[in-house]
């Protein structure tokens, strides 16, 4: 439990810093930072085109070295600090001009990204060289996404409050920046610490040979692409949902703001979407073995549409419904997000029973790609969509703004949602199945013994 407690606080030291970049650069740099949405929108774009070259690099770089202080646990000692100081510069704004400006988010977003990479890879990697018993690693993900989520709470409800405690009462406009950037300087240090603390506290178990990592490659993260159809199935459903929740935490500033009428109910549309986590991930390993992966992640998402269609129906300003609304959408949404991550281990041991290589970190890389574009989704659907919409920072909106922020909010949540369901159909995997591959995984080490 020591190790299981110590591995999660990883996610909850990486959601203190990356959550406060999905959720809230966007507003940063349109309401504050003084970029246009359009602008935000194509960069955050751009930097996904850019991880796709970066990840399956960082990926085969993992698997065919070990650092000093093991394969993966490693990284986050050498990494932990860089990644938090690349956060805390996105949040900071220099006296340049508009060009400038726009260079100055590129470089520190991008530089921000790659570093990221070099935390988020290894560290998932983890799990599948802690076990492989499949029924302790769905606890270990369900403890990893308690934290997780508890992380993303501190996020969402505590950033509009440090904000404006750092600016004297400003959340918006240039009054606001030494708000944002002590916040994060704050987040950041802490996020790092607790990096280091969770390398303190965990071990690997399960170790490559060196002939298996002298055979690791770039072109093995394509191989796994190709065999591997559980992962191609998985890495879909990651863009899907992690684009659903960057989109509905990013959107919720701006709804709340201008739809609502009233930025300081802010924080507590963020708690509402964050507290059914709280009960949903406890409910996961009971859920899984009852229910199995496929109506686990049907049910969830289908919670997730009757929720996101009932904030459509209801007046933003009517906060008791909408608040209702939004807890039921996240409910949902949460649930499919936490049980996805249990599933990555799967994939993994489904890779080494086709090809006899466990390649944690190539796998991982491939997830940790597509969950960072769907994570770019929260600043490029919702950036396009206010730019088509007609929004312009810190003004009073016009109705036809104020409907491209709804449906931001809503519908267009639902629609994902509903892709998602049609995805996951074709995702085959069970406990039971990978019960056996293990067993004949193992069978076939003793016999080459």
């Amino acid at each position: 439990m020591r190790e299981k407690f110590g591995w999660a606080t990883g996610d909850f030291a990486q959601n203190l810093i990356y959550n406060c970049v999905s959720t809230y650069l966007l507003f940063f740099y349109t309401n504050v930072f003084g970029l246009s949405p359009a602008f935000a929108a194509t960069m955050f774009l751009v930097v996904r085109m850019i991880d796709a070259i970066n990840d399956p690099i960082i990926g085969t770089i993992v698997d065919k070295h070990t650092t000093r202080w093991g394969k993966y646990r490693g990284w986050l000692v050498i990494t932990s600090i860089p990644f938090a100081i690349m956060a805390i510069l996105c949040f900071y704004t220099p006296s340049f001009g508009s060009v400038g400006k726009m260079a100055y988010a590129y470089v520190t977003y991008i530089g921000m990204s790659l570093v990221y990479t070099t935390v988020n890879i290894p560290y998932g990697s983890m799990n599948a060289a802690m076990t492989r018993n499949d029924h302790e690693l769905i606890s270990m993900n369900s403890i990893r996404m308690f934290l997780a989520q508890l992380g993303g709470l501190v996020v969402s409800f505590g950033i509009p409050i440090f904000v404006k405690l750092f600016s004297g009462g400003y959340y918006s406009g240039v009054n606001a920046r030494t708000g944002w950037f002590l916040t994060m300087s704050m987040y950041g240090i802490v996020g790092a610490l607790i990096l280091l603390f969770c390398f303190s506290q965990t071990k690997e178990h399960i170790h490559m040979t060196a002939s298996q990592q002298a055979e690791v490659k770039v072109s093995d993260l394509f191989h796994q692409l190709v065999i591997n159809v559980p992962l191609r199935v998985l890495a879909i459903f990651f863009i899907i949902i992690f684009g659903l929740m960057s989109v509905v935490n990013s959107i919720g500033a701006y709804y709340m703001t201008y739809n609502a009428g009233d930025a300081g109910l802010m924080q507590w549309y963020n708690l509402i979407g964050t507290l059914p986590v709280f009960v949903v991930i406890p409910l996961t390993p009971w859920l899984n073995k009852k229910m199995g992966p496929q109506k686990l992640m049907q049910m969830a998402l289908l919670v997730a549409v009757i929720g996101s269609v009932l904030m459509f129906m209801i007046p933003a300003k009517n906060i008791a419904l909408t608040f209702l609304g939004r807890a039921i959408q996240t409910a949902g949404i949460f649930l499919a997000g936490t049980f996805e991550w249990g599933l990555v281990p799967q994939t993994i041991t489904y890779g080494e029973w086709k090809t006899g290589k466990r390649e944690n970190g190539i796998i991982n890389a491939v997830i940790g790609f597509f969950f960072k574009a769907g994570m770019a989704m929260g600043g490029v659907v919702p950036g396009y969509a206010l730019a088509a919409f007609g929004f312009v920072a810190n003004q009073n909106q016009t109705a036809n703004s104020l409907l491209g922020i709804k449906l931001t909010a809503t519908l267009i949540p639902a629609v994902f949602c509903v892709i998602a369901m049609i995805v996951f159909s074709f995702y085959k995997l069970n406990n039971e199945k990978i019960e056996k591959m293990n067993d004949e995984i193992i069978a076939r080490k003793a016999t080459k013994k």
